[in-house]
C-alpha cells in the first residue's frame, strides 16, 4: 500500500527551541516554557533596546544545541513511519534578523540528522510557506500555515494558540491535538492510530 504523504512541523513540534536557554542566561533569569503566551517569547520580557542586543547576542548561538525534544514526538513518528511518507516542513529565518538567519539552516539540519535518523534528509523541506504543500497528512502549530488542501491537519498546541476557538479550527478543517504541548504527541498517535485503521476521523 502507497504511503500517505505527511509534513510535520519542528518548531514546538517535534522539539523547542533553545531560545528559552538563551533568553535565561542574556537576563539572569529562570523562566519557564509555560511562563510565555507569545510565539517570539523574548518580546514579552525585554523592551526595544535590550531586543536589539539579545538578536545581536543570538546570533552566534546554535539554538538546537539547547533544544529540548517534545514527548513522544519522535517515538511517534517512527512508530506511524510504515503507514506515511514523513516529510520534514520548517522554516529556517528568524523574523528577528531575516538576514543573519543562515547559520541555522545548518543548525536545524544537523540537528534533524540526529534526532531522526530513520527520515532521510533528502525529506527535509527548509521553507517560510508551507500552504504550497500539497499531501494527505499536516502537523503544525500555525493555521496561517495550514491553508493549503491537505485532507488531514492537525494543530500542534502551543500556548500562543490556545485561544484559537474551536469554530474557526472546524470551518478550516483543521483537528486541535488537545491543549497541552507536552501531551500532543499522545493525542496525534490516537489520531493516526484511527487514520490508519480507516475509522473515521471527526473534527473536534
Amino acid at each position: 500500500m502507497e504511503k500517505k504523504k505527511a509534513f510535520v512541523d519542528v518548531d514546538n513540534v517535534i522539539c523547542i527551541p533553545g531560545y528559552l536557554y538563551f533568553i535565561n542566561k542574556f537576563l539572569n533569569a529562570n523562566y519557564r516554557i509555560d511562563d510565555f503566551k507569545e510565539y517570539i517569547k523574548e518580546k514579552e520580557v525585554m523592551d526595544e533596546d535590550a531586543l536589539k542586543e539579545f538578536n545581536e547576542y543570538l546570533k552566534y548561538q546554535n539554538i538546537y544545541e539547547h533544544a529540548t525534544i517534545i514527548p513522544n514526538s519522535i517515538e511517534t513518528l517512527e512508530k506511524y513511519q510504515d503507514d506515511y511518507d514523513f516529510y520534514i516542513a520548517s522554516s529556517c529565518i528568524n523574523p528577528n534578523m531575516v538576514e543573519d538567519s543562515g547559520m541555522l539552516f545548518s543548525y536545524k539540519y544537523d540537528y534533524l540528522i540526529s534526532i531522526l535518523p530513520f527520515i532521510h534528509p533528502s525529506k527535509f523541506i527548509f521553507l517560510n510557506d508551507k500552504n504550497v504543500l500539497n499531501g494527505y497528512l499536516q502537523i503544525d502549530d500555525d493555521i496561517n500555515q495550514m491553508k493549503n488542501n491537505n485532507p488531514l491537519k492537525i494543530l500542534y498546541p502551543a500556548n500562543f494558540n490556545l485561544g484559537i476557538r474551536s469554530e474557526e479550527l472546524k470551518n478550516k478543517g483543521i483537528m486541535r491535538a488537545g491543549f497541552d504541548w507536552q501531551t500532543g504527541w499522545d493525542e496525534i498517535d490516537k489520531i493516526l492510530d484511527k487514520d490508519k485503521s480507516k475509522k473515521l476521523v471527526k473534527i473536534k
